[in-house]
């Protein structure tokens, strides 16, 4: 993978080589190694100068993300990071770090621009309360491509939710996307990678972190108390990452709507 030149003359360097690193599957990602033995991580996709935005954002909160060393056209170069086995104690030092991000609120329920996952566009334009955000970009835009019977009760779901979700939460930055996949342990913190970021209740990440999975439980303990109801709500939120599953890679994720579904319904 080339780099611009301008960026490689601020290293007084040039590419030595470049190895694929996993997490291709939105954008080619590779490890680039220096003449003078730095590394970076260069990310090239169409998406990626957005990626560089909410990274940049997240890291004016003070969140653990890597650091972003140049954004042009389609290219992103950011700090490597040597990855470490995870113990307690960064697990709980990632839950502080998650809270206080959290703990910032923003103006409006979405963000200043639309994003993908691949083929599936996520809709990210402001709405004045939360129940309508979800409703109106995170379950409703699914129904086009669902089977009639999965459609009806997703959209009477949608109708439901301004009785199930807090109408104005605080608007927290969201990673967008934190399954256990985007989290990367150093030995010194958990960093978080591969943002979808919009602000929304806080909530959606905390659902989205045990999608396949859970995180030690000194995560919770460093995360703090949870908001009165979380568990009635959970199902509601892990219902969006589904039904992305289910457009993206077909029919195997359809036991797992069905599931978070029936949930959300009771």
């Amino acid at each position: 993978m080339s780099l611009p030149q301008a960026l490689l003359d601020t290293y007084d360097s040039h590419v030595v080589s470049h190895e694929p690193l996993h997490g291709g599957d939105l954008s080619e990602v590779a490890l680039v190694t220096l003449g003078n033995g730095d590394r970076l991580v260069a990310k090239r996709g169409p998406l990626v100068d957005a990626e560089g935005r909410m990274l940049s954002a997240m890291r004016m909160l003070y969140a653990p993300v890597p650091e972003v060393i140049h954004v042009e056209h389609g290219l992103l170069c950011m700090e490597y990071l040597e990855e470490a086995t995870p113990g307690p104690r960064r697990w709980r030092e990632f839950g502080t770090a998650l809270a206080r991000m959290h703990s910032w609120a923003g103006q409006g329920y979405g963000w200043n621009e639309d994003y993908a996952f691949g083929s599936l566009r996520i809709e990210n334009e402001t709405l004045p309360t939360w129940p309508e955000f979800w409703a109106e970009r995170r379950l409703l835009p699914f129904l086009p491509n669902l089977p009639a019977e999965l459609g009806q009760r997703i959209e009477a779901l949608a109708a439901r939710v301004g009785e199930r979700l807090p109408r104005d939460p605080n608007p927290a930055l969201l990673h967008g996307d934190l399954w256990t996949g985007n989290l990367l342990f150093t030995k010194d913190q958990a960093v978080m990678i591969d943002p979808a970021c919009y602000y929304g209740h806080s909530e959606v990440d905390l659902a989205m972190l045990t999608l396949f999975g859970e995180p030690d439980t000194a995560f919770w303990r460093g995360y703090g108390k949870l908001e009165p109801g979380y568990s009635e709500r959970e199902a509601i939120y892990k219902l969006w990452p589904a039904l992305v599953h289910l457009t993206l890679f077909g029919d195997s994720y359809r036991p797992m709507v069905e599931r978070f579904l029936a949930d959300a319904e009771m």
